[in-house]
């Protein structure tokens, strides 16, 4: 069992839950049953989660593929913390009025960061 990516992969299922949350509490609120009714409230809690659905199971399938390759422990958890950091940092960086939040820079570069090294290294473990 990849244990350090199943540490990471559950941290990071906590995250994905909160921000689920919060996107369904706020539908509710709302009563918007579909889409984002034009709210752009909503749309933000939409994106916030669309945004981590969309980075988050290709990084880790890629740190799992590592450890399952006997990748050393130390350079697997650097991996996995940076992506649980990088992904709570843009969930709270991302507003509806600006770009230019520095948490939501971080947490697009450092998991941008975590899925371009993850990716050479696998490339390098397999060739």
């Amino acid at each position: 069992m990849p244990t350090i990516t199943a540490l990471y992969a559950g941290l990071l299922g906590l995250v994905s839950m909160v921000i689920a949350f919060k996107a369904g509490r706020l539908r509710g609120k709302k009563n918007i049953p579909l889409g984002d009714g034009g709210d752009r409230e909503l749309l933000l809690a939409m994106r916030r989660q669309s945004n981590f659905v969309e980075y988050v199971p290709l990084a880790l399938i890629l740190i799992g593929l590592l450890e399952l390759n006997h990748v050393q422990p130390v350079a697997l958890h650097a991996l996995g913390a940076a992506l649980v950091a990088a992904r709570v940092s843009h969930a709270i960086g991302m507003k509806i009025d600006t770009m230019k939040v520095p948490a939501r820079f971080i947490g697009a570069s450092l998991t941008a960061l975590v899925v371009v090294v993850a990716s050479i290294w696998a490339i390098v473990v397999a060739v």
